[in-house]
This record gives structure tokens, sequence and C-alpha cells, in this order.
């Protein structure tokens, strides 16, 4: 990886990279909270989704920019769209459609079973891709993954930033969380866009067993290639932060049985009103971030025991 060059500045801790803009605006301090909406089914939890982006869709003309959530989290509002995409009846909606992806392993083949790029296609569909007006995953086979990040970052700011950051989130150890894999004391902080961080067998085994448990299509030799990434690409907390709206859903507690108390830690907890206390609990807990977007829904099933 090379030292990445303006608009983009890069900070280092602890072998976690971070880049930031240069002209991030001040930060804001204020805890949102979290109201959780308990629906029946993935499906339910799914439909909801979609109806945010219908809401998006009529709040605001022209080009709509969205992260897709990977995993199990959001696959039921990618069977919707890919359904939708086969019928015709919003080709409107999805030729505006700007769609990034909000994190990837790396290195690792862009035709690897386990990268969600990958997943989004089995899903989805041809026919959704063909009808969107672009997409853009992070870029994970090249020997230069800042330079290439960098890049996506760009020209996620050159369409104006996430109209909707579809978002999960993920157990870890001692009751915390990641949000995209914003990993618990990895240094991201609330000007970071963007990062590069090593990998942990814990990531890898989340990812593998949710992928499985999704059904996704993958081979001995892709899971092989998986578990020998170095590092996992991530969206930050800014472009959270910055994002118009976050939808959250978490429909996995049963094969993820962790998010029970982690996602209750993260409902649970308030963050304090002394910066330096706030900054070590959101290193130490990433998932609290999504508590300072003022503009959040967080779609779970009752199995998540809230």
């Amino acid at each position: 990886m090379t030292e990445n060059k303006a608009p983009f500045t890069r900070q280092e801790e602890n072998n976690n990279v971070w880049l930031s803009h240069l002209d991030a605006s001040e930060f804001q301090l204020v805890d949102h909270g979290i109201t959780p909406t308990v629906l029946p089914s993935e499906a339910a939890v799914g439909q909801a989704m979609l109806q945010e982006l219908y809401a998006t869709a009529a709040e605001k003309e022209g080009d709509i920019n969205i992260a897709l959530l990977g995993g199990r989290g959001a696959q039921e509002l990618h069977r919707l769209l890919g359904e939708i995409a086969k019928t015709g009846e919003k080709d409107a909606l999805l030729s505006r459609l700007n769609v990034f992806t909000q994190d990837a392993l790396a290195p690792m083949k862009m035709a690897n079973g386990f990268s969600f790029v990958r997943d989004f296609e089995r899903i989805l569909g041809d026919t959704f891709f063909k009808k969107i007006k672009s997409f853009t995953p992070m870029q994970t086979d090249t020997d230069d993954l800042e330079t290439a990040l960098m890049g996506y970052l760009t020209k996620l700011e050159n369409l104006g930033g996430l109209d909707i950051f579809f978002i999960g989130h993920g157990p870890e150890a001692n009751q915390a969380s990641h949000l995209a894999y914003i990993k618990p004391f990895s240094g991201a902080q609330w000007h970071h866009v963007a990062g590069i961080i090593p990998i942990s067998n814990s990531i890898l085994e989340h990812h593998i067993n949710k992928f499985k448990a999704g059904g996704s299509l993958v081979s001995e030799r892709d899971e092989q290639e998986c578990r020998a990434a170095k590092y996992i690409l991530t969206l930050g907390p800014a472009a959270i932060l910055q994002a118009k709206k976050v939808v959250q859903s978490v429909v996995d507690a049963d094969t993820a049985p962790a998010k029970v108390d982690t996602y209750a830690k993260v409902l649970q907890t308030t963050i304090s009103s002394d910066l330096e206390e706030a900054k070590q609990q959101l290193n130490a807990n990433p998932g609290l971030w999504i508590r300072l977007h003022p503009n959040t829904k967080s779609f779970v099933l009752p199995n998540l025991g809230v």
C-alpha cells in the first residue's frame, strides 16, 4: 500500500489505516439513541427497508446513492429488488440508483463466492444491475488498496454522498460490536471516511458463517482464499454520520446469538457528553456510532429479545 495523496489525509494506528477528507466538518456529539422496530419476519424487514427506499425516492429528485448491506441482513430487500427489476414497474426508480458496497475482504478475487459482490449478483440478479445507473464495489484484487479505496471514495463524494446507508450490526468480544466493519479499538474517529484494517479470526469466521447460513454459492477454494485475506476495507464513521438516512436491519440472531447481548448493549448505553469519554466508548464499541445519527431506523426480529 502506498501513501495517499490529497484530498485525503492518512492516519495509522496499530496497523489500522484511516482516510479522512481535508475539509471535514466539526463533530457534533449528540446521542439520539435507538428506537428499534420489531417486525415479525425477515420478509417484513425487507419490505420495511424497501419502503425507506421508496420514501427517499419520493422526497428527492435525481440520483439516489445507497450503500448495500451484505450477508443476511438485507437479503430479503435484495430479493424484492430483484423481483421488481424483472417486472419493469419501478424502472424509473432503478435508473436513479447509484449503488455502493460498504465493506470487503482483501486481497481477494472479485469472483470469489465469499465476496459481497457475488452475493449481491446472486440475489439481485442480472436484470437489476442492467437497470440501475451505476454499481461501485470496493476493489479487492489490487496491490494498491489505498489508491483504489480513494478512487471509490472520490466517486461517492462527487455524487453527493449516501442518501441511505443500509447497515447491520456485528458481534464482537466483551459484548461489543462492529458497524460496517469498524472494529473495536481500531482507532476510528468521527472524521474517518474509510479504513483498511487488519483481518482477525473473528471477522473471518463471522463472514464465512453468515455467507453459508445465507445460502451463498461457495467452493472450498473460495473459502481457502477468503481465509487468506489480510485486510478488511470498510466505510468509516464519517460516511455513516454524513449519510442522509441510516437503515439498520438485524435478522440473524438465531445463527449469531451473540447479537442478542451486543445489540442490547448498544441500545442501553448512553454516550457520554464528555468528548474524550465518548471517544473511548466509541472506540471500544463501534456499534454505538449509530446512536449519533439523527435519522436512523433499526428493523429487528423478535429473536433479538428487545
